[in-house]
């Protein structure tokens, strides 16, 4: 039986401490609970802030254990590896599978007229990694990005519906050629089970396979179909 460790105390750690559930695979602990003298490799889990990740990275050094990385705000792409590392900046399988096919179709739609839009709790200051990801795709700049957190617009614009305003992921891509033709994409995330089952998806993922010591995107875990 292999140990998941979760690291990190917010809401989304909580949610995989509570809902990962592998029966007899793995075991899911907090990374607190974790046993000091631990020699056995592990699947380590960061969502957390970063406090803990030198020490996270020291750990899969030592034990031979892979590091999913759940974290926007990190910068891992100047690192030298010698640990596999999956960047992992959104874990609902549906919508990974979304950004993959903008991602290899973005360029297509360069030369028309592109407005995102993108909502999350009212607690979410910074701008969605996700929309970022794919207005890269799409080859936009981020101000092209309309960030919404007031909940009567998200209620009655956006239709969120009022148990899921305070945990939601919402984006809007409107294509245009400015004259007759326009090309919507409305993706909607309700809840948290998406992401809880998402992560699990993953960390099977990197149990089956067996992951060279480098950076890893998660997007090429679609591309081998691998989830």
């Amino acid at each position: 039986m292999t140990n998941v460790f979760i690291i990190g105390s917010g809401k989304l750690a909580n949610e995989l401490l509570r809902g990962l559930d592998f029966n007899q695979q793995y075991t899911v602990l907090a990374w607190a609970d974790r046993n000091n003298n631990e020699t056995e490799t592990a699947i380590v889990i960061h969502a957390g802030s970063g406090r803990e990740l030198k020490e996270a990275i020291s750990y899969c050094k030592q034990t031979g254990s892979s590091l999913i990385e759940l974290s926007t705000d990190l910068d891992y792409k100047q690192e030298n590896w010698d640990i596999p590392v999956v960047l992992c900046p959104n874990t609902n399988i549906l919508m990974l599978k979304f950004m993959n096919m903008i991602e290899k179709s973005g360029q297509n739609f360069s030369q028309y007229q592109i407005s995102m839009i993108e909502s999350h709790q009212a607690n979410k200051t910074s701008v969605s990694g996700t929309a970022v990801a794919m207005a890269k795709s799409l080859r936009v700049q981020n101000h092209v990005i309309e960030s919404v957190r007031d909940v009567k617009r998200q209620q009655f614009e956006l239709a969120i519906p009022e148990q899921n305003l305070a945990r939601h992921a919402y984006h809007r891509i409107q294509i245009s050629d400015g004259k007759s033709c326009s090309i919507i994409f409305e993706t909607k995330v309700l809840g948290d089970s998406a992401y809880v089952d998402g992560v699990k998806e993953i960390i099977c993922a990197v149990g089956k396979n067996h992951l060279e010591k480098r950076l890893y995107d998660v997007m090429e875990f679609i591309d081998n179909h691998w989830i």
